[in-house]
C-alpha cells in the first residue's frame, strides 16, 4: 500500500501448497547450481576425498618412472659386480654354457656290429674282391663308384634341400644307437658347438667328406683312422638346431654337398 494515500499497489496471497512449491523449486534450482559448480569447476578439489584427475595421472607416471629407475639401477649394480668379479678373478660358471659330460657314455650301448652286419660285409668283400669303401684304381673318378656304409638305419625326417641350405638328411633312430662311419677315413673334426652339438667329420679318399651332427657322445677324436661301419658316435639331441634325437648326416664331394639318399638307403 502507498504510505500516503493507502492505495493498494501489490497483493500476494500465499497458500500452503504454494509455499511448498516455492520452497521446492528454490531447492531444486540451488541443488542443480551447486552440482554444476562442483562438476565443471575446480571447487571440487576443496572437498575432502576428491583429487585432481591430472594429479592422479602424474602420480601413475611417477610410479612407472620409479619402477624403470629401480630396474636400471639393479642392472647397473649387476654390471658393476660382474666387472669387479672379472677384475678380481672371481668368475662364476654359467650353467647355460655347461656342456654335457662326454666322459660318461650312456649305458647299454650297442657298439659292436651285429651278426647280420658282419655277414653282409664278408659277403660283399668276397664277391667284389676289393675294399668295401674304395673303388678300383681304374674307377676312382666318380663318387658313384664307392660303396657307402649306411651310418644309421631309421626314418628320414628331413631330406636334402640345398636351396633351403639344408645340406644333408635328418635320420631318426632308436635311443643309444651307434653312428657308424660311411667309408674308411681319418677324423678331421670332433668337437661341440652350441648350434650342432657334438659333431664329428671324417675325411675319405677322392676328396669325400662325411659329417655327423647332433650326437650325444663322440667315440673318436681328431686324427683317429676309422673303418667303414665302425661306430664313431652315439645318436643324440645336442645343439640348438634340433628338436629330438636324430642324426644330421652330410656328404661332400669336391667341396660340394651331395644328396646322401642317392648313394645309400637309410
Amino acid at each position: 500500500m502507498n504510505d500516503d494515500t493507502f492505495e493498494e499497489k501489490f497483493t500476494l496471497r500465499l497458500k500452503p501448497i504454494g509455499v511448498v512449491i516455492l520452497v521446492g523449486s528454490v531447492t531444486i534450482v540451488m541443488t542443480i547450481f551447486i552440482i554444476s559448480m562442483l562438476a565443471f569447476t575446480s571447487l571440487r578439489e576443496y572437498i575432502p576425498g576428491y583429487a585432481d584427475v591430472g594429479m592422479r595421472r602424474e602420480l601413475v607416471q611417477l610410479a612407472l618412472k620409479s619402477n624403470v629407475l629401480e630396474k636400471t639401477i639393479a642392472e647397473q649394480n649387476t654390471y658393476i659386480e660382474n666387472l669387479n668379479n672379472v677384475f678380481s678373478g672371481k668368475i662364476k660358471n654359467d650353467s647355460a654354457q655347461t656342456k654335457p659330460d662326454k666322459k660318461t657314455p650312456p649305458a647299454n650301448l650297442k657298439i659292436n656290429a651285429s651278426a647280420k652286419e658282419v655277414a653282409l660285409r664278408k659277403n660283399i668283400e668276397s664277391q667284389d674282391q676289393y675294399s668295401l669303401t674304395y673303388a678300383t684304381e681304374t674307377n676312382k673318378s666318380g663318387i658313384s663308384n664307392f660303396f657307402f656304409f649306411t651310418p644309421l638305419k631309421g626314418i628320414v625326417s628331413a631330406s636334402f634341400k640345398s636351396a633351403e641350405k639344408h645340406y644333408g638328411v635328418d635320420i631318426v633312430g632308436p635311443e643309444n644307437e651307434p653312428i657308424k662311419a660311411t667309408l674308411d677315413g681319418t677324423v678331421i673334426l670332433a668337437n661341440w658347438s652350441s648350434e650342432t652339438g657334438y659333431t664329428i667329420t671324417v675325411q675319405h679318399s677322392n676328396n669325400i667328406i662325411s659329417v655327423y651332427k647332433h650326437n650325444s657322445v663322440l667315440l673318436k677324436k681328431v686324427g683317429d683312422y676309422v673303418k667303414a661301419g665302425e661306430p664313431i658316435a652315439i645318436i643324440g639331441n645336442s645343439g640348438e638346431q634340433t628338436t629330438g634325437p636324430h642324426l644330421h648326416f652330410e656328404l661332400w664331394y669336391n667341396g660340394n654337398a651331395v644328396n646322401p639318399q642317392e648313394y645309400m638307403v637309410f
